[in-house]
């Protein structure tokens, strides 16, 4: 699962990278301020199940504090984004190669309106044309695709009797999509059964193919500066109230041993003596942030982009489903984001090729009751595997 952070350049993207990963990349106010992709790991949060058996866990994948649970995602920073991408423009070409593999994108927008379409500083910029304007790239790109390879395809279903689903995931298959979205697609743009695709079809077919597989998520960067055009944009798009330079002061802050703070929360503790600047920047970000928005947004994109969009559950393999340990004795160590709907056998692949392999059954560590291959795990289940030896 690899998660795409997108966006123009100067809407504090790159701040938003390292809020999230507190990773070294290069943070300036200039267009390209970006140029290679950056891969950095996130962490998302949720309830360690710790508390549910009142034990104290021992992470080995992830990281536990106060029986919150953070567990790794990729995320990946890519060339900042102009209208025209598509065909070059910019670095378009860098952008499209490095979002295939993405499985969701947020989108960071400066949301207060100060940053124009080329990434100048401006007043007054209406953020709904970025939206679009990065929905209508991708969607030229799905369809310039669809475009140059629809003789070959329209050809082998009229002479081969070639499946339309197959064919279109096969010419398709850099996108990384599969068949369940180009069939579902298909049928969101009514084209199910028909063959003679008209210039039309083709668009509404790549506008849906995008929604279905490069999902995006709005982070409303910079909801300190101003709220109007968050306000009159929040019940017409999925956006998150963000302020990542708080996040990244914060983070920064907490990593110095200043403040007591988790990603996500919504209040922080001053733990020593600081100075009367850094006390009132705490201050403006505990009033204007965290009181008025629950949060400074950052965390929350994450988490929604995981568990919202990509629907994603979190399970807990064992060995020992008495002491809820590995064979080294470390309580809970591991938490894999599964998709929902999978089952007990595809968390024995996750785990490991072999283990998949040698797969004979589990025990649900809650219920203490023997599990099948196909048992659909929930969230926070504790599961240990069986193998033959």
């Amino acid at each position: 699962m690899e998660i795409g952070i997108v966006g123009k350049p100067n809407v504090g993207k790159s701040t938003f990278f390292k809020a999230l990963t507190l990773a070294d990349v290069e943070i300036a106010s200039f267009p390209f301020t970006t140029i290679q992709a950056n891969i950095g790991v996130g962490w998302v949060r949720t309830d360690c199940v710790c508390r549910d058996f009142n034990v104290d866990c021992n992470p080995q994948n992830s990281y536990c504090v106060d029986r919150q649970r953070f567990i790794p995602v990729k995320v990946i920073d890519v060339a900042g984004l102009v209208p025209g991408a598509h065909m070059g423009k910019g670095l378009g070409n860098q952008f499209l190669d490095d979002l295939r593999r993405a499985d969701v994108l947020i989108h960071v927008v400066d949301i207060s309106g100060r940053t124009d379409e080329r990434g100048n500083s401006t007043e007054g910029y209406d953020p709904e044309f970025d939206i679009k304007f990065l929905e209508k790239e991708i969607d030229l790109w799905f369809y310039g695709i669809l475009k140059r390879n629809w003789a070959k395809i329209s050809g082998k279903i009229r002479h081969t009797r070639k499946d339309l689903v197959k064919e279109l995931t096969k010419q398709l298959s850099g996108l990384e999509v599969d068949e369940v979205d180009v069939k579902e697609a298909i049928n969101k743009a009514e084209l199910e059964g028909k063959l003679d695709w008209s210039d039309d079809d083709l668009r509404e077919f790549s506008i849906k193919l995008r929604e279905i597989s490069k999902p995006i998520l709005i982070c409303g960067n910079k909801i300190d500066l101003d709220t109007k055009n968050f306000d009159r944009l929040k019940e017409k798009y999925r956006i998150i109230p963000t302020c990542s330079e708080a996040e990244l002061a914060l983070r920064r802050a907490e990593k110095s041993n200043i403040i007591r703070y988790l990603p996500g929360d919504s209040d922080l503790e001053i733990l020593r003596d600081i100075n009367e600047k850094q006390r009132n920047a705490l201050d403006f970000i505990k009033r204007n942030i965290l009181d008025k928005f629950g949060s400074t947004g950052v965390q929350k994109c994450l988490n929604t982009a995981v568990f919202d969009i990509l629907k994603q559950i979190v399970v807990y393999p064992v060995e020992n489903e008495n002491k809820l340990t590995d064979s080294k004795g470390n309580v809970l160590p591991d938490a894999y984001l599964l998709p929902g709907g999978s089952t007990a056998l595809d968390l024995a692949y996750k785990i490991h090729t072999d283990i998949g392999d040698r797969f004979i059954g589990a025990i649900d560590c809650r219920t203490r009751k023997k599990i099948g291959k196909d048992h659909v795990l929930k969230n926070n289940d504790v599961i240990k595997i069986l193998v033959r030896k």
